[in-house]
């Protein structure tokens, strides 16, 4: 367990120091999460969060970033996604140290350039209690809620959500109002994606149903599918599908996207698919044993 703390700490750490260089560098305040952070500080001056557009996430999210609005952008940001990835990997170590693994996949980095959520709902589902971060971006987090629920899991977001209402009774329908801005892809829609479908031939296997569930979610970038590397469990799966997924990062690299179905179109080829064929072969294997 001693052992477990100390890499969690220093993952932890690492990114947090990593994440603040590049939001220093780029200028990006605290990235992604600075729409958290601007929707907890209006919450805390009696005023409506949703008053800009852009302001897309629930006041779930906000809740959760109620501990950074005293502190820089920049340190809010780093502090945000070096606590999100210790998190997962402790949770991780639980499974083994090679789960670790999953830290090479291309959308973790993108979610530490942006600072985003994907990591810490990646790390709730090793936690019941930390369950309601899944209510923080819904469209990832139905995927991990709905296929690891417990009952201290629901009572932690039952709670969670009525401290929202209770805070704001009107804002489910103000976010709602909010939605007709966010621009995506749906991945089980964007070709090849409905190949995603031959998951069900295994419809017993759980992480079938997860790949489907998540296939079926809005999402607008790279760094939303790390939830996936909940799939894949062995230290080969894990590198065969961290290792595809840098064909995205590399064709971003060079390429600007000209639309969101573009970038869905990738995430699909070295995401999803390579997730598609670590459950199919996990079971050819099996049965071949």
């Amino acid at each position: 367990m001693r052992l477990r703390i100390c890499i969690s700490a220093a993952i932890g750490v690492a990114s947090a120091a990593y994440c603040y260089f590049l939001l220093l560098h780029f200028r990006q305040g605290a990235g992604d999460f600075g729409w958290a952070v601007h929707a907890a500080q209006r919450l805390l001056a009696g005023q409506n969060p949703y008053d800009t557009p852009l302001e897309q996430y629930p006041l779930t999210a906000a809740f959760f970033a109620l501990p950074f609005v005293r502190l820089r952008p920049e340190v809010a940001g780093a502090l945000f996604y070096g606590v999100s990835s210790a998190l997962l990997a402790f949770g991780l170590t639980r499974h083994g140290y090679h789960r670790l693994f999953v830290l090479l996949a291309y959308p973790y980095w993108g979610g530490l350039l942006a600072v985003q959520w994907s990591t810490l709902i990646f790390g709730s589902a090793f936690f019941p209690l930390l369950l309601p971060a899944t209510m923080t971006k819904p469209q990832l987090g139905l995927p991990v809620a709905l296929t690891r629920l417990s009952r201290r899991g629901i009572l932690a977001c039952v709670a969670v959500a009525l401290l929202t209402l209770v805070a704001m009774p009107r804002w489910p329908l103000l976010w709602l109002g909010q939605l007709k801005n966010y621009e995506h892809f749906i991945p089980l829609l964007v070709l090849p994606g409905p190949l995603l479908a031959l998951a069900l031939w295994r419809y017993r296997d759980k992480d079938a149903w997860f790949l489907v569930l998540t296939a079926m979610m809005p999402q607008r970038w790279f760094f939303d599918a790390f939830i996936l590397w909940l799939i894949p469990r062995s230290r080969r799966e894990i590198l065969f599908t961290a290792g595809m997924s840098w064909g995205a990062g590399v064709w971003r690299w060079y390429h600007i996207p000209h639309s969101y179905v573009e970038v869905g179109r990738f995430t699909v080829l070295f995401i999803y698919l390579p997730m598609l064929a670590v459950i199919l072969f996990r079971q050819f294997a099996r049965e071949d044993s």
